[in-house]
């Protein structure tokens, strides 16, 4: 392992935690959660909330991310040649299915969520940009991982923490490898209700004109309203939409 600056470590562990607080966090649950003392604890406050990454409730003392990790965020995506290149696709699938459109980018063994149009629809995906989710049980991280080697790919299986999110989850590595075949082949990948119940997507990968995967595109949807005439439309649209926004990469 690299040299590990203390400090940073414990700073960077705190803001994952409040992350998940957004309405805030007293600073002994916030201790507890990172398994540090409250001295701590309340010295790396501090700096955080002097830099303006936290604020301090004035009423209950509990503490809280301010919006300046999203601005930073916000500037890596300014700009971006993926999304400027996407979005009107986005758009226009959005309205030719009237379902939920993603478009994500890969880091390591995640995909992150970078745009999206939602749908007209009473049910709703509970996706949200910036969210943060696993490859192997996404139809994003799939489509994106077909691509890859298959050395690469156990080596992002074993960074990832496999758990078995529904009864529909692969969690057999060897199983998973018979999946990415069968992506290779098609052209897209699907999680069907893997990632969540009663909720079936259909993704595929993004290429610029390196021919590197830099990103991929996916439809999403509640079992509810799927239809047979559907499903193979989602499977066609969401390779055509991937595949011209590829070219208007370069690729």
């Amino acid at each position: 392992m690299k040299d590990i600056v203390q400090s940073v470590d414990r700073s960077l562990e705190l803001l994952t935690v409040l992350s998940n607080y957004p309405r805030g966090i007293s600073i002994g649950d916030l201790s507890k959660n990172v398994n540090l003392a409250k001295s701590t604890v309340h010295r790396l406050l501090n700096t955080l909330v002097y830099k303006g990454f936290v604020k301090q409730n004035d009423i209950d003392n509990s503490y809280k991310l301010t919006f300046r990790l999203f601005e930073l965020g916000s500037s890596i995506m300014k700009d971006n040649p993926l999304k400027d290149a996407a979005h009107l696709y986005l758009e226009e699938l959005r309205n030719k299915t009237g379902e939920v459109v993603h478009l994500v980018v890969p880091d390591e063994a995640s995909i992150i969520y970078i745009d999206k149009f939602d749908t007209n629809q009473t049910i709703r995906m509970h996706s949200t940009i910036g969210k943060r989710s696993a490859m192997y049980c996404t139809s994003v991280g799939k489509a994106i991982l077909s691509t890859y080697s298959d050395e690469r790919i156990k080596e992002l299986w074993n960074q990832s923490e496999i758990n078995k999110l529904t009864e529909y989850t692969i969690t057999d590595f060897d199983s998973f490898m018979d999946e990415i075949e069968k992506i290779r082949k098609l052209g897209y990948a699907e999680d069907n209700q893997e990632n969540e119940l009663q909720v079936r997507c259909f993704g595929a990968a993004i290429k610029d004109y390196s021919k590197e995967t830099i990103g991929a595109i996916s439809i999403s949807t509640p079992m509810i309203r799927l239809t047979e005439e559907k499903i193979e439309l989602f499977k066609m649209l969401v390779i055509e939409y991937s595949q011209r926004i590829s070219k208007e990469l370069g690729y």
